[in-house]
């Protein structure tokens, strides 16, 4: 019997202006401006991230989920949180 499959997200380059995570074969740009609760993490946090499944990006160290699509189009997900910089 054939186990789930396993979608690989890796962490490529962080800068102080945001990160690039590498799913499958497209690379995404997460502004810390867009996302701020990353701004504060750790490259270890920032580096241990899940992707459980097509749409979804999990970060356990931070406890911070992510839609795939709030990342490719940030403008359609309006609501924010409201972290401190």
């Amino acid at each position: 019997m054939p186990g789930n499959a396993i979608l690989e997200a890796e962490v490529t380059n962080i800068s102080p202006h945001g990160l690039w995570l590498m799913l499958g074969n497209e690379e995404l740009f997460v502004p810390f401006a867009e996302f701020p609760w990353f701004r504060r993490a750790t490259i270890e946090q920032l580096g241990h991230v899940e992707w459980p499944s097509e749409n979804h990006l999990y970060w356990p160290q931070l406890d911070i989920d992510l839609s795939v699509e709030s990342i490719r189009n940030p403008a359609a997900f309006p609501l924010r949180s409201k972290v401190i910089s």
